[in-house]
């Protein structure tokens, strides 16, 4: 087998992104043959080279993916600081191998990936594939039209502005439903975005992800993606 970017395997094996799995090595938290390995260019023979993570062998296993609805009172990482529940104990065994792709905030609900296969992750959360998000937010206020067009047009935050596709899916009193549809998923974006039109979000719940729709899967539970689905997350990953 050719030799790899230690990176590159990291990220492959599941350990991490290929970003993170940068961080790790020049935080000096990755042996190579029970050498810690600091720099970047390094590259390693998969088949022969012993590569440990803070101390745990790293081994290539089959890519896996699921598909998770993410409760309430989750956040999306595979340890907490904190000491909150994380979003892998909800998986199982298979959590243990798995880490989120992207982010869904503490207090968010819906449909998080979840993967081993770094360089899908790494592809399906970079801007310049603009893979879609769509979420379901509950705002305080009635929507005009006005503010819509606003939105679809562009509105900044953090100085850049995000183009955003909005339908207005039910009314009530004092407040509004709308779904949403972004093509990038910075931090709290949809909060911000919304905030910044005048309508603070008092729930959020993401519907879709790419191609993939949350569909009637119950809250908690998850399930591994089809073949099909895998293709049809893959061919949507086109580069702007």
């Amino acid at each position: 087998m050719p030799l790899e970017r230690l990176q590159k395997f990291l990220s492959r094996a599941g350990v991490a992104s290929r970003r993170a799995a940068e961080e790790w090595i020049l935080a000096g938290r990755v042996t190579v043959n029970g050498r810690v390995v600091r720099e970047l260019g390094v590259k390693i023979d998969p088949d022969r080279d012993v590569v440990k993570a803070d101390g745990r062998r790293v081994r290539l296993e089959p890519p896996l993916t699921v598909l998770l609805h993410k409760p309430y009172g989750y956040v999306s990482t595979t340890k907490d600081p904190q000491g909150r529940r994380v979003v892998t104990e909800l998986l199982g065994e298979k959590g243990a191998r798995l880490y989120p792709v992207g982010r869904l905030d503490y207090d968010a609900t819906g449909l998080l990936l979840l993967t081993n296969d770094g360089e899908l992750a790494q592809r399906l959360t970079h801007p310049r594939y603009q893979v879609p998000r769509t979420y379901r937010a509950t705002v305080e206020g009635e929507v005009s039209r006005e503010t819509l067009h606003l939105l679809a047009d562009g509105v900044e935050v953090d100085n850049r502005p995000v183009a955003a596709a909005v339908e207005v899916r039910k009314l009530e009193a004092e407040k509004t439903v709308l779904e949403i549809t972004v093509r990038e998923g910075r931090y709290h974006l949809i909060k911000r975005l919304l905030a910044q039109v005048g309508h603070p979000v008092l729930k959020l719940k993401r519907i879709a992800f790419g191609p993939l729709r949350l569909g009637r899967l119950p809250r908690g539970a998850h399930r591994v993606l089809t073949p099909r689905e895998m293709e049809a997350l893959k061919a949507g990953m086109k580069r702007r």
